[in-house]
Parts: structure tokens; sequence; C-alpha cells
């Protein structure tokens, strides 16, 4: 990559950043572009060659940050951890993604999310599920999964799961509850006594 290209690349970088740091405070519809430009320190004209219109830009911005997050989960599912550790951190080290995102934002993103065809369900289905699928089988063979549920059991209950989260009518409900969901998820509502 030349100079050039490298420049170029820093100042989508820089507006993809500026974006996603004003949507999450302010939510999208209160963010202009000429906003985004100033903290950006790029001119709006910069903008619209990059990404053409403000509805392009927030996709590109949901991807950005669907990046980031799922970065931050790959590096948990890689962590050399016994299962029941792993599942711990996974569920109660919250990154600093999530703990910056505001309602609004996360509402706008839910409601993109909803549609059935974002980015989130591309990464979820190429890379996410696979790597589920791995760790519930870790998580069999090391006795902490009851070996009798099938993956297929387990695939169902997360597809009701995402179905159930792509409601638009959920994103209000959804993202107080996300821990509790998370505790329900993997240990049911019996709980785990060792936890």
């Amino acid at each position: 990559m030349n100079g050039f290209e490298r420049r170029k690349e820093q100042k989508k970088k820089n507006i993809l950043e500026a974006s996603l740091a004003l949507f999450k405070e302010y939510g999208i519809q209160k963010v202009s572009i000429a906003e985004i430009a100033q903290k950006a320190n790029v001119s709006q004209v910069t903008i619209y060659n990059y990404f053409e219109s403000k509805d392009n830009l927030v996709q590109h911005v949901f991807k950005y940050y669907v990046d980031l997050v799922w970065e931050e989960q790959k590096a948990l599912f890689d962590l050399d951890l016994p299962f029941k550790e792993k599942i711990k951190r996974m569920m109660f080290e919250k990154s600093d993604l999530a703990d910056e995102i505001g309602e609004k934002f996360f509402q706008d993103f839910m409601l993109d999310y909803s549609n059935g065809k974002s980015y989130v369900e591309e990464l979820y289905i190429k890379e996410g599920l696979p790597r589920l699928i791995e760790l519930f089988n870790v998580g069999k063979e090391q006795g902490h999964i009851d070996q009798s549920i099938s993956n297929e059991a387990m695939l169902l209950y997360l597809q009701m799961f995402k179905e159930f989260m792509q409601r638009k009518d959920i994103a209000q409900t959804l993202l107080p509850l996300t821990e509790d969901l998370t505790k329900l998820f993997f240990y049911g509502i019996v709980g785990e006594k060792d936890r």
C-alpha cells in the first residue's frame, strides 16, 4: 500500500471512529455530517466522497463496530483457559465497547439488525456459530455441558434467541437484560451451584 492509499485508509478510519463516538453518545439521528467532519478533522466533501451518504456511512459504522466487538470476542474464544473460566470471562467481563454504547445507538443498531440482512447476521453465521459449536463441544468433553443435549438443539435455541432479538419492538427491553439473558443461556433457570 503506497502513501496515498495509507492516508486514504487512515482518513476513512478517522471518519468511522468519529462517527461511532458521536453516534454512541447522541444517537444516529442527532448527529450531522458537519459534526462528524469536524470531529474527524476532514471536510464534509471527503465524507461524501468516501461514503456517498449518511445512510451508507451508518452501515459502515455498524460494520466497524461489529468488527471491533467480534475481535474482543475472538480473543476470549482463543484464551487457553478451562471451559468454566472462559464462560465466566465471556459473561462477566464487560467490554469497554459494550459499556460505552448509548441506549439510542443500541436501538438504532438493533433496528438495523432486525431487518435480517445485517452484517451482524452474516458474521454470526460465518464465524460466530462455528466458534460456539466448538466451545459447546469443549464444554461437553470437559463434562460441563450435558452430553445428551445435541448441538442441533443448542443451535435451535440460539436461533430462537436470535429471532427474538431481531424483533423491532425488543431493543428497549433488551439492553438492561443482556447480562441476565447471558446467565440464563449458559446456566438455565436453576443456575449453577459452584459458579
